[in-house]
């Protein structure tokens, strides 16, 4: 991961494209083997930040929520760059009847993706509380759009958060 990225940080987008822009700076910093947890609540723009990073990646494919998929690749448009696996790790959980023990890795290779996943980027929304599980070194990204609503109920905005795991 570079930088900016490898140190914590805190930026405020005030729309959805917004949003998508600041994912597009985050996803131009990503390599093969980063992972990016995702933690906000329903709503809070985790789909909108991941379609940022793709298009910031350089990948194929419409970026849509993978709720009942659990995992969805984008291969890279130009050879030699990672793609990206967009993982519903809440969803990941529930597969295993939502007892918490489960190997989200292990569940990601079982998937049988075309991809290894060390020579991807993965980004899983719901994230939170799965990180060590997944890898020891991550993004954890979180998305606060309760923030704005409260100060301005009309308002689409959110203050977005990272702290690299190192």
């Amino acid at each position: 991961m570079k930088p900016p990225f490898t140190e914590k940080g805190t930026v405020e987008c005030d729309t959805a494209e917004d949003t998508k822009a600041f994912g597009e700076r985050l996803g131009a910093a990503l390599e093969a083997g980063d992972v990016v947890i995702l933690d906000g609540p329903l709503g809070a723009g985790k789909t909108t930040l991941t379609q940022g990073i793709a298009k910031g990646m350089g990948v194929k494919g419409r970026v849509t929520s993978p709720t009942f998929i659990i995992a969805r690749e984008h291969k890279a448009q130009e050879s030699g760059h990672p793609a990206l696996v967009h993982v519903d790790a809440y969803r990941l959980l529930d597969s295993v009847g939502g007892t918490g023990a489960v190997d989200p890795l292990g569940e990601l290779d079982a998937l049988d993706l075309d991809t290894e996943l060390t020579d991807s980027v993965v980004v899983a929304e719901w994230g939170g509380g799965l990180v060590e599980q997944i890898a020891t070194r991550y993004l954890l990204v979180e998305l606060d759009r309760e923030t704005r609503a409260n100060e301005d109920p009309e308002s689409q905005g959110r203050i977005i958060s990272w702290t690299p795991s190192e």
